[in-house]
């Protein structure tokens, strides 16, 4: 029997674990053993960065990260299935509440894909025949207890409810899930070295980090760089706070909504020019 010692291969939880000699006393006590085992390489930063959304997630509630009434885009339970495409082809969402008659009661989901399916066989129906329950969420729930609702029903969007029952808004799973991995990628990000992306003539995507001065040289705009160097900036400088998704911010013609943040910071913006006022003679 050979006397070679046993090489121990131990996973970064492992090294972790041993790592930590005593149980930390509060969250921020565990935050900041963790952030000393990122600085000693026994675990990523990626991972680090997950840890903290887990933990993040478990104290958020609904209504955090709720996208308001006021910013839905909503389709009529009577509205026929051909009359739905252009506005499908507009917003590009996959999912879209269904109201009711009285229009402010939300009814039903639509999804795309059944939309779709639906017009290949009988174009002649409306939205009712084709949609499915909405789920409903109380503003108070807490996100992790929603996460696990979403996996149980394989649900993807929630109407969220206010403490009269009305619909204050709703929320995705991807809301959720980027409350811990960060922000996902789709079809519309563009690289590292660009700032401004055009959709059309009129509808921009850009980044928050967007230098003021590319910015005033791509639209000739004149917003001034003295103060703050960045358009996500200037637009918290606007407003007085970091706004959240969805949220507004007007300056002049160029109207900014924001798409992403982390709760910390602006990330990404839509950027609609708005039509220019008719100078006063």
């Amino acid at each position: 029997m050979s006397d070679a010692p046993v090489v121990e291969h131990r996973s970064w939880l492992e090294r972790l674990t041993h790592f930590i000699s005593g149980e930390p006393e509060d969250r921020d006590d565990l935050l900041e053993l963790l952030r000393t085992a990122q600085k000693r390489k026994l675990i990523e930063q990626e991972a680090l960065s997950m840890i903290e959304g887990v933990l993040q997630v478990s104290e958020l509630r609904v209504r955090d990260i709720t996208i308001p009434r006021s910013q839905m885009v909503v389709v009529p339970q009577d509205a026929e299935i051909e009359t739905i495409f252009p506005l499908v082809a507009e917003s590009a969402h996959s999912r879209y509440p269904v109201i009711g008659e009285d229009r402010t009661e939300v009814v039903g989901i639509l999804l795309v894909k059944d939309l779709l399916l639906q017009s290949l066989k009988d174009r002649s129906k409306v939205v009712r025949d084709v949609m499915r329950p909405a789920l409903y969420v109380p503003e108070s729930k807490r996100l992790n207890v929603l996460l696990r609702e979403f996996r149980a029903t394989r649900s993807h969007m929630a109407i969220v409810v206010d403490e009269y029952g009305a619909a204050a808004g709703l929320v995705t799973i991807e809301d959720v899930l980027e409350q811990i991995v960060g922000e996902i990628e789709d079809e519309h990000d563009f690289g590292d070295e660009e700032y401004i992306f055009r959709k059309s003539d009129r509808e921009f995507t850009l980044k928050a980090l967007t230098p003021i001065e590319e910015f005033n040289e791509y639209f000739n705009a004149g917003f001034k760089d003295d103060e703050f160097d960045t358009i996500g900036g200037l637009i918290v400088h606007h407003l007085g706070y970091v706004p959240k998704r969805e949220e507004k911010a007007d300056l002049g013609r160029y109207r900014f909504i924001v798409t992403r943040t982390d709760g910390r910071r602006i990330e990404l913006l839509k950027l609609v020019l708005m039509p220019e006022e008719p100078a006063q003679s």
